[in-house]
């Protein structure tokens, strides 16, 4: 009998960060970069990075349910990126960058909408979340050379000084969690 599989698709800044350390999260059997959230069909990176397609940078997560929930998922996603910042992380600026939950399903909304209630009960951010929560209309992956891109790049000068220190930060902070013991 082939196990459950679900999929959440995120948006929280740069795609690149966002899989790195979802590939490290046990019960994560896939993560896929691309683009979500604007009405341009088959839009490209370089068009995605102009701002004017209305498309987030996303990753796309297959996980399984019985190893990892959605909310705990959803709890990981809300640790590696700030939701409070409105079309931006860090010095990545633009609507494409937005902090998004693209829902498949009511279940999902239900979900996000949840934890984001409950995450700002618990007053973690001085500034209130603005992730956006919507259903998913459409996801186009992204170009090959985006797949997997800190995996085949740690030597890049943006994967050492931005997405290495958000993967050991993550590591640490989800040690139990992870796939494998990383060193």
């Amino acid at each position: 009998m082939p196990k459950e599989q679900e999929v959440a698709t995120l948006a929280g800044g740069c795609f690149w960060c966002l899989e790195a350390v979802f590939d490290d999260l046990g019960g994560v059997e896939d993560v896929v970069s691309g683009y979500s959230g604007g009405p341009v069909p088959n839009p490209t990176y370089k068009m995605v990075c102009g701002g004017s397609t209305g498309h987030a940078e996303v990753v796309q997560v297959a996980f399984d349910p019985s190893v990892i929930s959605y909310r705990d998922l959803l709890k990981v996603f809300f640790a590696i990126h700030d939701p409070t910042t409105l079309n931006r992380q860090g010095a990545d600026v633009g609507t494409q960058y937005r902090s998004a939950i693209f829902y498949h399903g009511e279940e999902q909304r239900k979900t996000a909408e949840d934890v984001i209630r409950e995450l700002t009960a618990e007053k973690l951010w001085d500034d209130p979340i603005v992730t956006e929560v919507t259903p998913l209309k459409k996801f186009y992956p992204a170009e090959m050379y985006h797949q997997e891109y800190f995996r085949r790049n740690p030597d890049q000068a943006y994967c050492r000084m931005v997405i290495a220190p958000k993967v050991a930060k993550f590591r640490k902070q989800y040690i139990e969690r992870l796939k494998r013991v990383v060193t």
